[in-house]
């Protein structure tokens, strides 16, 4: 807990944080908070809300053009392979959706008042989406997404906002050993992207742990990709997010998006032998590099 937190909570009568944490159900809890939120509403003025149009990052409208924004999307929707499922993902999520499954921390996140909590990552979704089906009895499970997601974090580098979309791929099946199960699937995101982007497609992998993927990828991946797939063994970002190997998408020198095996679907089902592959890029900035 923050020093400023910690003063927060000085100023209220003692039990406060633990009744809310604890003492409360979720829909009593749920009440109360949308109880306090009507009567802050209510007290605020049209000149208070154009104040805040103008400061708030979190509201202020993308830079990008509509227009072009649309073609791109169009054009990823278009390319992708018909085994792949489209879904239109809901811009809210289940309370804990990130911090539970990519353990990320929930001041990262934008929360609601109703248990809920604003999109911020679409693989997150999509994962959940994935086990549910698989769960269904689906042998193996493809889904894309294009949402816009909410980061509540401070972006300091220049043409960083607040909100931004991504286009998403998430697929996961029972591993069938010596990590073929896996070569299947990179194959098919790599595919992806490698037709989207082009002949100046950069694709790129890091082995973060010791994994038979490794191995696939040399007999098995490399030789069916069309374009160059080159191992990056300096990084060491997503170490403690991804499980084996992450992946970086990018085209002529841009970085565009991320990837790579995770445990999600493995702990959204109990079970071990569960395997999950994400990759993601960024409309806006493939949209900007397409109209440059």
């Amino acid at each position: 807990m923050s020093d400023v937190t910690e003063r927060i909570w000085r100023r209220l009568p003692a039990g406060s944080r633990e009744a809310l944490v604890d003492g409360l159900s979720q829909s009593e809890l749920q009440s109360a908070l949308l109880d306090v939120s009507r009567a802050r509403a209510a007290k605020v003025t049209p000149a208070r809300v154009m104040q805040r149009w103008r400061q708030d990052r979190f509201v202020q409208p993308s830079t990008v053009d509509p227009r072009q924004l649309v073609k791109t999307q169009a054009m990823l929707w278009d390319r992708l392979p018909d085994k792949i499922a489209g879904v239109e993902l809901s811009p809210l999520t289940p309370l804990g959706t990130c911090s539970a499954i990519a353990t990320v921390d929930q001041n990262k996140v934008v929360t609601t008042n109703r248990g809920t909590e604003v999109a911020s990552d679409p693989t997150n979704e999509l994962a959940i989406e994935a086990a549910v089906r698989r769960k269904a009895g689906q042998a193996r499970v493809d889904l894309a997404a294009c949402q816009r997601v909410v980061r509540a974090q401070s972006f300091d580098a220049p043409g960083m906002s607040a909100h931004f979309e991504l286009f998403v791929l998430v697929s996961s099946t029972r591993d069938t050993g010596s990590g073929r199960a896996q070569a299947e699937m990179l194959l098919d995101h790599l595919g992806f992207w490698a037709d989207v982007l082009g002949d100046r497609a950069e694709l790129r992998f890091t082995t973060l742990a010791p994994t038979a993927v490794r191995e696939r990828i040399d007999d098995t991946v490399r030789p069916q990709l069309k374009v160059d797939f080159l191992e990056d063994r300096e990084r060491t970002k997503g170490s403690n997010y991804y499980a084996g190997i992450a992946l970086g998408i990018g085209q002529a020198g841009a970085e565009l998006g991320d990837g790579g095996f995770t445990r999600w679907t493995a702990d959204l089902l109990g079970d071990a032998k569960e395997r999950c592959l994400i990759s993601c890029a960024s409309t806006e900035r493939l949209t900007a590099l397409t109209a440059a």
